[in-house]
């Protein structure tokens, strides 16, 4: 009922969810019900690293500099406190997946993030 609600209440330019091919069962159903309900919309799918080893190759590529890239890292390990105890939970594994993504996509910093796009309209 939320998403439908929302989805009527705001037509966003662009959406962030969990990846679809997510392992975790909470994060794929989130997905899903994003694509439900949000089908005509600019939706960009954020990958995790953990336990499971289900990241992919992404489509979309956005080089960062060295401070959003701290900025953003130092961002997700204040506000995503129930995650601390988890080993894969690091600003360090965070930041390896930066350079990962920034070498793939030959970002100039050697840093960026990585989504899964799925549909682009362009008009």
């Amino acid at each position: 009922d939320y998403f439908r609600q929302l989805s009527t209440s705001c037509s966003p330019d662009l959406i962030f969810t969990h990846r679809r091919e997510d392992i975790h069962q909470d994060h794929k159903f989130v997905a899903e019900l994003t694509w439900q309900h949000f089908r005509d919309h600019l939706i960009f799918e954020y990958e995790i690293p953990k336990y499971e080893g289900d990241l992919g190759q992404p489509s979309v590529f956005v080089p960062l500099a060295h401070d959003t890239a701290e900025r953003k890292l130092e961002a997700i390990i204040t506000h995503f406190a129930s995650q601390h105890d988890k080993p894969w939970f690091s600003a360090e594994t965070l930041r390896a997946l930066l350079q990962v993504r920034g070498v793939e996509c030959q970002s100039p910093t050697g840093l960026a993030e990585a989504f899964y796009c799925r549909k682009i309209a362009f008009g």
